[in-house]
């Protein structure tokens, strides 16, 4: 049975080198390790190589060794293995991923993935078929309701360990300085990882605190994921979290709403309302608007974005729901 178990882990390894092999681009030993250890293949470069040497023979795989690190690439006209290849589509729909996921996904899963999302690049940009796929890309924007901020530079070190400590589930140490500009050493506990616009936070519990605290992540300098692991609050819902509004600047409580705005301002609150129990009556002015809402700095800057086109804003404290 050990036997067994050795030469599917072998089988299933080689598949796995196959696969990632590109048609249009080299590939180092070293390339393919990063990729296939964090994709959970734990392998020496050295086992890795030997496994390219034995496909090499087997395979019409190129060994350009005419300098060092080897490339490897499947040649031009290779019938290659039976694996799926990436389709146009599928390219299109990694090359999204990767530029609006990117900060979404843990550190070791992306860098997996780089080999494919290369390959996806390539086919778009390369492949005499990818006319409609790659005009595609030129076709969607995702665009911001505020103005539009560069994003604060993140230490690629810092994002590593923070998001492997998430995804692991082990204690961080950190070294963070907040927005007055103190710097302080902590141990927390990652829960969760949010993009607000521009910026990222880490959501996480302090050593010895059972309360949730929300870090900006390029606020933090210094990061190293402990080896020690933490079981997960059971208590603890990122979804909830956010459904409280402490991405709002607000602390959960919800209040009944009412104001006036002007009839320009406020036409689009009948299109998109504020909450599923907005009622709006159309008066002489305007409109008057009541709904159930997150009482939040946010809400509060955006009542007072409107200028004079709002007033008589008036707030009612509700029961937290259930």
């Amino acid at each position: 049975m050990e036997k067994r178990t050795r030469s599917l882990d072998t089988i299933m390894l080689a598949l796995e080198i196959l696969r990632r092999i590109p048609r249009r681009r080299k590939v180092t030993a070293q390339e393919l390790h990063e990729q296939l250890w964090n994709a959970g293949f734990k392998r020496d470069v050295r086992s890795i190589q030997r496994h390219l040497d034995t496909l090499c023979s087997h395979f019409d795989i190129e060994c350009d060794d005419r300098a060092r690190p080897y490339g490897y690439r499947w040649l031009p006209k290779a019938g290659g293995l039976s694996l799926p290849g990436l389709s146009l589509q599928e390219s299109l729909l990694l090359h999204l991923a990767e530029e609006h996921m990117k900060h979404l996904l843990p550190a070791p899963l992306l860098r997996s993935l780089d080999g494919f999302f290369a390959q996806a690049r390539i086919n778009l940009n390369d492949s005499e078929g990818a006319g409609p796929e790659r005009e595609w890309t030129r076709k969607v924007r995702v665009v911001s309701t505020t103005l539009p901020l560069l994003p604060p530079k993140i230490v690629p070190e810092v994002f590593d360990a923070v998001s492997l400590a998430l995804y692991r589930n082990r204690w961080l140490h950190i070294d963070y300085r907040n927005a007055r500009r103190q710097r302080r050493q902590h141990e927390v506990m990652p829960l969760g990882l949010v993009q607000q616009g521009a910026n990222l936070y880490v959501v996480c519990r302090f050593r010895d605190y059972d309360n949730e605290r929300t870090l900006a992540v390029h606020r933090i300098l210094k990061a190293e994921a402990s080896d020690l692991t933490f079981t997960r609050p059971a208590g603890f819902d990122l979804a909830a979290y956010e459904n409280e509004g402490r991405f709002q600047y607000g602390d959960g409580e919800l209040v009944r709403l009412t104001f006036h705005i002007s009839r320009d301002a406020g036409a689009h609150l009948i299109e998109s309302p504020m909450a599923a129990d907005q009622h709006i009556e159309e008066d002489d002015d305007g409109y008057r608007v009541t709904a159930t809402l997150l009482d939040s700095l946010l809400l509060k800057r955006w009542l007072n974005g409107f200028g004079a086109d709002v007033w008589g804003i008036r707030k009612e404290k509700m029961p937290p729901q259930p």
